[in-house]
């Protein structure tokens, strides 16, 4: 299926990598403890924020929702945007047109 985007993908992923920082335990993801977490360099998490927003990104083309930590972020296709949210509250809207 694909996430369509009028947007440069290069651009889509810089938005949706400080979305996902927003996201307070998004090392979930890739199966990290809070620990291993904190240990990490500013460039290092800068580095596993983008790798999560690359991976959420392409696999929101097999799946709408995606979970992320507490977060779950969600292709609309519809209105053309990933948003990325905890519960009701929305931290985050990735345009991608």
């Amino acid at each position: 299926m694909g996430v369509k985007h009028a947007r440069e993908y290069a651009d889509i992923l810089v938005d949706l990598t400080e979305a996902v920082a927003k996201i307070p335990d998004c090392y979930e993801f890739f199966e990290m403890t809070s620990e291993e977490w904190e240990r990490l360099s500013g460039e290092d998490r800068k580095e596993v924020l983008e790798a999560l927003a690359d991976d959420v990104f392409y696999g929101l083309g097999e799946h709408t929702i995606i979970q992320v930590g507490s977060s779950e972020v969600t292709y609309d296709a519809k209105f053309h945007l990933i948003d990325v949210s905890i519960g009701d509250q929305i931290l985050a809207m990735v345009k991608l047109t």
